[in-house]
C-alpha cells in the first residue's frame, strides 16, 4: 500500500506536539507556584500570538468567516481549560489528569457527528491508551466528587475542541485560525484572572521562564502544529498521538524532577506507545479524500 506523505508528515508533527505537551507540565507545575492559572493562560497564549504575529502580518486580511472559526475554537478551548481549572480545585492532581485524558474515549462518539468514520484499530487503540493512562495516573482511590464531574465535563469539550479542530481546517488557513484562537483564549483568561486572581509583578517574574518555555513553545508551536497536522489526520487517530502526551509528561518528570517511575507506570506508557502503533498499523479503507491525497499530495 502506497504510504501517504501528508499523512506520515501529519502523524511526525502530532507526535512532536505530544512531547512539547508533556514537557510543559514542568513549566505549568513551576508557574503555579508564582501566579495563578487564569493569570497563566493569558500571559502564555498571548506569548503564543505574538510568535505567530510575523506569519500573520504578511497573510491577506483574515475574513470574518475566519475570524470566526478561530473565535469559536478559542470559546471551545479557554471553557475546557477553565473547567480543567476549577474542577482541580475539589480532586486530586492523579484523578484530575487520567478524566481529563479520557478525552480520547469522546473524541470518535463526537466524529461521528461530523460525519468521521472510526476503524477497528482505532478503536482498539483508545482502549490500550486508556489503560496506560489509568497505570499511569497513581492513585485514583476516593468518592466522584463536584471537580470529577467537572473534569469529565472538561474531558468532553477537549474532544469537542479537536473534532473542531478537523472540521474547521479543511477550509481555513491554520496559522490564521491558531491565531485568532490564541487571542481568543487569552482575552477570556484574562477576563476571569481580572475578576477571580490577584497577580503580583514578583509572581510574574517568578514564573518568567516557565511562561515563555510554555508561550513559545507548548502554545505558539504545539498548538499551531496540531492544527496543520490535523489537517491530514483524522480526529481520533490524531487524539491516540496526543494522548502520548501523558507518557511524555511522566518521562520529563524523570528526567527534570527525578520524579520516580514505578513498573505500574512504565506499563502504562508501553501500553499507550503500543496502543499508537496499533492505530497506525492497522490497515484500513481509505476515503476518497485519502485516495484524493495519494494522487495529488499537494492539498
Amino acid at each position: 500500500m502506497k504510504p501517504n506523505t501528508n499523512a506520515v508528515r501529519a502523524d511526525m508533527m502530532l507526535l512532536l506536539v505530544a512531547a512539547i505537551w508533556g514537557s510543559g507540565f514542568v513549566a505549568q507545575r513551576t508557574a503555579m507556584d508564582h501566579i495563578g492559572p487564569f493569570a497563566f493562560n493569558t500571559v502564555r497564549y498571548a506569548i503564543g500570538a505574538i510568535v505567530l504575529l510575523p506569519i500573520i502580518l504578511r497573510k491577506p486580511r483574515m475574513t470574518r468567516i475566519q475570524l470566526a472559526k478561530g473565535v469559536l475554537l478559542g470559546l471551545v478551548m479557554a471553557a475546557a481549560a477553565g473547567l480543567q481549572q476549577l474542577g482541580m480545585v475539589d480532586t486530586t492532581a492523579p484523578r484530575a489528569g487520567f478524566i481529563t485524558g479520557l478525552y480520547v474515549l469522546f473524541v470518535p462518539l463526537l466524529a461521528l457527528c461530523f460525519g468521521q468514520r472510526t476503524n477497528t484499530g482505532h478503536i482498539l487503540g483508545i482502549i490500550l491508551a486508556a489503560l496506560g493512562m489509568y497505570l499511569l495516573a497513581g492513585d485514583l482511590s476516593g468518592t466522584v466528587g463536584r471537580g470529577d464531574l467537572m473534569i469529565a465535563l472538561c474531558a468532553v469539550v477537549w474532544a469537542l475542541h479537536v473534532v473542531l479542530v478537523a472540521w474547521l481546517v479543511k477550509s481555513a488557513d491554520p496559522i490564521s485560525l491558531a491565531f485568532v484562537q490564541f487571542v481568543t483564549v487569552a482575552a477570556v483568561s484574562l477576563i476571569v484572572e481580572r475578576t477571580t486572581e490577584t497577580t503580583a509583578l514578583t509572581g510574574l517574574q517568578g514564573a518568567a521562564g516557565a511562561i515563555l518555555f510554555s508561550g513559545v513553545l507548548v502554545v505558539g508551536v504545539a498548538f499551531t502544529l496540531q492544527i496543520i497536522a490535523q489537517k491530514h489526520a483524522p480526529p481520533t487517530h490524531a487524539a491516540i498521538i496526543m494522548s502520548l502526551e501523558a507518557v511524555f509528561g511522566a518521562l520529563f518528570g524523570w528526567l527534570l524532577l527525578r520524579e520516580t517511575l514505578s513498573s505500574k507506570e512504565l506499563l502504562g506508557c508501553a501500553l499507550m506507545f503500543a496502543g499508537m502503533i496499533l492505530a497506525q498499523l492497522w490497515p484500513h479503507k481509505r476515503t476518497k479524500a485519502e485516495a484524493a491525497e495519494l494522487i495529488d499530495p499537494v492539498r
